[in-house]
This record gives structure tokens, C-alpha cells and sequence, in this order.
């Protein structure tokens, strides 16, 4: 890696920590598709309400990911879904961002649409690194800032359209009440012809844009656990986020490059 001073993050090694992060996502991807009796004793739990559940599964894959980066990287800090925030070791270390299982209430009702999200973050908020597996679809999509965006390997890219009419667009929401504006939007889509769907993954939705499935996806309130790493996935494959930095419970669209997306704020 050729070291630039003058970037965030310039002076962490990101092939290394591509490395580390490709390997616990295979790790966490055999642990999510390991099979589970219906209704096993103690998997699934609420946390903030019916609609916001936490499985053992969660709580396993996180903690072996935390005790895996404070081996590798001593100095970084961890902010998880399930466990919360560790500052670094050192001032302005740079800090990792873990969602164990993007999905989970798929996940708890058997449906193969869930995903394990992982990325690194330069002390000013500034994607480094980002990473997301679907367990079920053996794929892995990747990114590293300023060098594009790879699924499994091979690079990827946003979708040529030019339009939304006949092509999809994905959204997610995070309980039953849908986020300001999202009916109006979901109106405007359906005059267009485009068909919209909500498949229960933050992470995975807004990495179909970059693999050039999905023409746009949106969220009502980003949050850095589980939709950071699919941002700089997505804008490194050359798709338009609005707006261009994520605002932390904010709404975020990712859209192709050749498509204009009506105001949704």
C-alpha cells in the first residue's frame, strides 16, 4: 500500500485489515448458516421491543469478532450492534464498525435474507474499509477507499440505468412505523413503474446497488453499524449517495449514476 500522510487513515495497513476482516466474515458466515432446531431454548430475546429482537447468534458472532480485533489490532477501537462502543487504545485510533447479524428477525423465522456487516473507520468518521457477506449466496462483497469495489473478488459496479422505470428499488426500516416521507416516495416509485421491494437487511439492500441489481435503495435513519460498510461498498462501485455523507439517524439513498431520484427529504 502506498502510504499518503495527508489521507484519514493513511497510515493503517489495509490490505492487512482486509485480511482480518475477510476472515471472520467467513467465520460468521458458517456460523449463520449452521443449522438451529425451531424454537431452540434461549436463541431469540427482545431488546427494545417485539419488533427488535437479539438471537444467541448475534451475541456469539459479535464477541468472537471483538476478541478477534483486539488480537489483531490492539489499538483500534469497536463499535457493535450488540455490545456497543469501546474507544482505541491510543488517541484518534481508528475505530471498527460490526453489525454480527444484519437481518435478524429473517434470521429468527428461517428466511435465507440476512448478512454480516463489517467496516473500518478513520478517526474522523471516514470510511476505510468496508465489508458485507451474505451467508446464503456464498458472496462477499468489498471495499477499500479509493480502490473500487470487488464481490468476491471480481470488481463490481452500479448499474448503467438511466432510469427507475422497470428496475428496482429497495428500502429498509428499522420497526413497524414506516420513516417520514417513505409513503410518498414508495407513490411517486409506483408512477414510475418501478418496483419496490423490502427484503429485511439494511446491509444487503444497499449493497445491491453496487452489484448493480437494485437502480437505487434507501434507509430512513442511517446508522453506522450496519449501513457504513454497504455506503462506501456502494459509492466505491460508483454510486451516488444523497446526501454524499451520511448524517447519523438521517435518511440515505444510493443511487446509479445515471438516474435522478426524487427529493425524499
Amino acid at each position: 500500500m502506498t502510504e499518503d500522510h495527508g489521507h484519514p487513515g493513511a497510515d493503517v495497513d489495509l490490505n492487512a485489515a482486509l485480511e482480518v476482516a475477510n476472515d471472520v466474515a467467513e467465520w460468521a458466515a458458517e456460523r449463520i448458516r449452521r443449522p438451529r432446531r425451531p424454537g431452540e431454548s434461549g436463541e431469540v430475546k427482545e431488546k427494545a421491543g417485539p419488533a427488535d429482537i437479539v438471537t444467541r447468534t448475534d451475541e456469539e458472532i459479535e464477541s468472537y469478532v471483538r476478541e478477534t480485533l483486539h488480537r489483531a489490532f490492539p489499538t483500534h477501537g469497536i463499535q457493535g450492534e450488540e455490545y456497543g462502543t469501546e474507544r482505541g487504545a491510543v488517541p484518534d485510533a481508528p475505530y471498527w464498525v460490526v453489525d454480527p447479524l444484519d437481518g435478524t428477525t429473517n434470521y429468527a423465522h428461517g428466511i435465507g435474507w440476512c448478512s454480516f456487516s463489517l467496516g473500518l473507520v478513520a478517526p474522523d468518521g471516514t470510511p476505510l474499509l468496508g465489508l458485507v457477506a451474505d451467508p446464503w449466496r456464498g458472496e462477499t462483497f468489498t471495499a477499500l477507499r479509493g480502490r473500487g469495489a470487488r464481490l468476491n473478488g471480481t470488481p463490481t459496479h452500479a448499474a448503467d440505468h438511466t432510469t427507475l422505470t422497470g428496475h428496482l428499488f429497495l428500502t429498509e426500516w428499522a420497526a413497524p412505523p414506516h420513516w417520514p416521507g417513505l409513503d410518498t416516495l414508495l407513490a411517486e416509485l409506483s408512477s414510475r413503474h418501478c418496483t419496490t421491494r423490502v427484503m429485511g437487511s439494511t446491509a444487503l439492500s444497499l449493497t445491491q446497488v453496487a452489484a448493480g441489481r437494485a437502480t437505487a435503495a434507501a434507509v430512513g435513519e442511517f446508522h453506522a453499524v450496519d449501513a457504513l460498510p454497504a455506503y462506501l461498498i456502494a459509492t466505491e462501485a460508483g454510486a451516488v449517495a444523497i446526501p454524499p455523507t451520511p448524517v447519523y439517524d438521517g435518511p440515505l439513498v444510493l443511487v446509479a449514476p445515471g438516474v435522478s431520484l426524487i427529493n425524499i427529504s
